[in-house]
């Protein structure tokens, strides 16, 4: 029986679950994941605990204690997704042993409403890095103009870093630069640089979503037939900056004091077009030194029928920079493209935020009354935060 998944972490790609819950920790279908397909590392975004949240009723202990307590709703969220995010670390534990620290990891987003407030985020960061207090985690911290800085701070103390909302080539120079010179002054500080892990979350199936909308507006022929090639273009441009930045002497001083590099992770992954293949985001965008994180239904689709058939990226610079040409000719302008999805990412986060809080405050307020599962009451909210973030 072929090992797909095998194949696909042999070809390069670290293969991540975008999901957590308490359920699946004590279940310990989070552990069976790691010994039987492959996984090595785990995302986590408030979409994801709004609905874990809601689900199940292993919060319950939890919520009532914090009821007791009256610890209010934002200490509540924190209480409650950093458990598991802590309990998570520990069950990757063994993957980020056996990778010398470059897998095994597991990441916590700081609050998204701190997205354009760089000492906030740098602060927030710290607090959970603190709190959670696991060597193998990652602080998710957005790549908007003021998370750029406080991305550098925040490497600078030794912290680890997952960038997320990435969806631009500018950006993503941006990024590595904000990593290059956060690692610089971590060095300066006097950190061990081979401790301090960072990825970079480019964003995938959302610029199709967005692109195909306006090539479908446009409607003429040669726009259609663009439909769906753009977030992989986009990507393996994003992987041949990529392989710039870090084959520079700047990047090999670094390394040669220890560094991992910033490893490019393709975020957003399930398929959201059911006209297109449910593993296209996997199979076109592999390489070496590479993460993708997807749904538990993408992993168990590509353990069914994903073909890994070697690096699928860098052979194909030409190719796509050509989609990009063509776009622009049809009248796509890919920069506001990025600018309305980066501007929604943050949105649609924030909003599956407040519906998180919205949820725990209603069960904390059902805890306190003792009138029943409290996490039952957050079940709307949480739906609603589902539709509002969609996956990572």
């Amino acid at each position: 029986m072929t090992d797909r998944l095998g194949e696909l972490s042999a070809a390069g790609v670290a293969i991540w679950l975008d999901d957590l819950s308490r359920t699946r920790l004590s279940s310990g279908g989070l552990d069976q994941l790691r010994r039987e397909k492959h996984l090595v590392g785990v995302t986590s975004n408030p979409t994801i605990f709004a609905k874990a949240l809601s689900d199940a009723d292993e919060y319950n202990w939890q919520l009532k204690d914090l009821a007791i307590r009256g610890v209010d709703v934002e200490e509540s969220v924190r209480m409650l997704t950093t458990y598991d995010v802590r309990w998570a670390c520990d069950v990757m534990r063994p993957a980020y042993d056996a990778s010398a620290g470059v897998d095994g990891r597991v990441s916590i987003e700081v609050d998204p409403r701190l997205a354009h407030e760089t000492e906030k985020t740098v602060a927030e960061a710290g607090a959970l890095w603190w709190l959670i207090d696991r060597p193998n985690l990652f602080i998710k911290i957005p790549a908007t103009e003021a998370g750029l800085p406080a991305i550098t701070a925040t490497l600078a103390q030794g912290i680890s870093v997952n960038v997320t909302l990435i969806f631009g080539l500018d950006r993503y120079s941006a990024v590595m630069e904000a990593f290059l010179a956060g690692l610089e002054q971590a060095k300066a500080n006097g950190h061990d640089l081979s401790k301090i892990g960072s990825v970079a979350s480019f964003f995938v199936s959302r610029v199709d979503s967005e692109v195909d909308k306006r090539l479908e507006k446009i409607g003429s022929d040669e726009a259609k037939a663009l439909r769906g090639r753009a977030a992989v273009a986009n990507a393996r441009l994003a992987y041949e900056r990529y392989g710039e930045v870090f084959s520079s002497d700047r990047w090999q001083a670094l390394a040669d004091a220890g560094a991992h590099p910033q490893r490019p992770l393709w975020a957003s992954t399930s398929t959201k077009n059911p006209d297109y293949r449910d593993v296209i985001y996997v199979e076109e965008l592999i390489a070496p030194g590479t993460v993708n994180t997807m749904p538990e239904s993408v992993i168990h689709a590509y353990a069914d029928h994903g073909e890994t058939r070697g690096d699928t990226i860098t052979g194909a610079y030409d190719e796509a920079r050509k989609v990009f040409t063509d776009l622009e000719s049809v009248g796509v302008d890919m920069s506001d493209v990025i600018a309305t999805l980066e501007r929604e990412g943050v949105e649609k986060f924030e909003a599956s935020w407040l519906e998180l809080l919205d949820g725990v405050r209603k069960s904390l307020t059902a805890a306190a009354q003792g009138t029943g599962a409290p996490n039952k009451a957050a079940k709307g909210s949480a739906q609603a935060a589902e539709q509002a973030g969609g996956n990572a």
